[in-house]
């Protein structure tokens, strides 16, 4: 069980492993585990469960009257309906094996690089940008 929310671990296929974001989307995870290799961490991904739906509800089947029955329908059927195609895994789970990894303070201590060799921004984290350059701090804007 994790301290706080900020620091999550658990088991993807059988190995503990931090968990760096969950139900992400496909893009994400390729551009999650190729950035975490560069910097040497193992990348687990897993797909995520899928949500639990409510189940639907049972349709009520009129009730007869013990005056009014006629013999002449028959009763009632219940149609056999198939089960739901299963689908490829739209959403996934990304880990490392470095338990003690947390994202948000790899991102905030400058300790993770891009492939060209800058620091990882959070808007570089985030992929609100292409190309990251290292932020100046706010004490050296002028």
């Amino acid at each position: 069980m994790a301290i706080n929310k900020n620091h999550e671990f658990e088991e993807l296929d059988g190995i503990k492993c931090a968990i760096v974001e969950k139900n992400a989307p496909q893009a994400r995870v390729d551009f999650l585990k190729k950035l975490l290799s560069i910097n040497g961490f193992e990348v687990v991904v897993v797909p995520s469960p899928a949500p639990k739906a409510a189940p639907a509800p049972a349709a009520a089947a009129p009730a007869a009257d013990a005056g009014t029955e006629n013999a002449a329908t028959p009763p009632a059927t219940t149609q056999a309906t198939e089960p739901p195609a299963v689908e490829a895994p739209s959403s996934f789970t990304i880990g490392v094996t470095d338990y003690t990894f947390n994202s948000t303070n790899a991102v905030f201590g400058r300790l993770l690089k891009t492939p060209q060799g800058h620091v990882v921004t959070q808007a570089y984290w985030l992929q609100k940008e292409g190309e990251t350059i290292e932020e100046v701090p706010y004490y050296d804007f002028k």
